[in-house]
């Protein structure tokens, strides 16, 4: 009995020990908070993270990110380990505050307004913040996947980001989609289906196939007209899961979701080496189709 009392005893070190050793993996970084833009009395910022051994003499490749919430609510804190893990893969990453109904009683209109004036702000600052102006990801979740595909087509500028990284993303705006109520008779000008271009940028979607948000043949009609259109778009279906599900328990989800996009930059060639997410918050399986 004392052998085996000495035995869990030892175990028990063992697994402690794994776990500090997971833990140590994961790498925390801090955000700074930019200001990009100012409406009245309300301040907007893009809050950056850049990697640890970040040198001022290099130029970057850089993600945004912008958070979901039905351009009603929400925080740029959704994205925040995302942020983190691929500024500790060498990219400079942000995640934009923007103006929401709840807050400021505004409209997807002004949502998109503040999207492309990060993104612009981004680009007429790129020097200054280290990053390449032409090798800018935008990527967003649910409201803010739309707000993340407008930056490709909203606006008179003609620079693209390099790719989209969407999660769940609103892509109908009209009659048979989402938010058509509140789009004031203009839905067109800023639905992401209604306006693929020749000069989309490569594109991931990874949407659960039980989401109501973005029904699946909304994704893959979106998928079937941007390859109609020769641009690259990816399509992650994730069996029996629901809307922002990528950011809920379990972690699995963060985890896989996190690295379909790390793949699909590497592939790209907008990121070096090889994911490090797994060794950062553990090992795990989901049941995905990639179409």
């Amino acid at each position: 009995m004392k052998d085996y009392k000495i035995q869990i005893a030892l175990t028990s070190l063992c697994l402690f020990g794994a776990l500090m050793v997971v833990a140590q993996q994961r790498i925390e970084i801090e955000s700074t908070a930019i200001l990009y833009k100012q409406v009245d009395t309300t301040q907007l910022y893009l809050h950056m993270y850049r990697p640890l051994d970040f040198d001022d003499q290099k130029t970057y490749k850089a993600i945004m990110f912008i958070h979901g919430g039905g351009w009603n609510q929400g925080d740029h804190k959704a994205f925040k380990r995302q942020c983190m893990y691929f500024a500790s893969r060498g990219m400079i990453t942000f995640s934009i505050d923007y103006r929401v109904k709840d807050v400021h009683g505004t409209t997807p209109f002004d949502a998109t307004q503040d999207a492309y004036h990060a993104y612009q702000y981004l680009l007429k600052h790129a020097r200054k913040l280290s990053i390449d102006k032409k090798n800018i990801v935008v990527g967003g979740g649910s409201a803010g996947g739309h707000l993340a595909t407008t930056t490709a087509f909203w606006g008179k500028s003609k620079e693209r980001p390099a790719a989209l990284l969407l999660f769940n993303p609103v892509l109908d705006t009209g009659p048979e989609g989402f938010g058509y109520q509140r789009m004031e008779g203009r839905h067109e000008e800023i639905s992401p289906i209604d306006n693929i271009g020749e000069n989309q940028p490569p594109t991931i979607i990874m949407v659960g196939t039980n989401d109501k948000v973005l029904p699946v043949p909304t994704a893959k009609r979106y998928k079937s007209l941007m390859e109609e259109a020769g641009q690259v778009c990816r399509l992650v279906l994730y069996e029996g899961q629901e809307h922002a599900f990528f950011a809920r328990k379990p972690i699995k989800f963060f985890i896989d979701t996190t690295d379909q996009c790390d793949q699909f930059l590497q592939e790209l060639g907008l990121i070096e080496g090889e994911s490090t997410i797994t060794e950062q918050y553990g090992e795990y399986e989901v049941e995905v189709r990639i179409l």
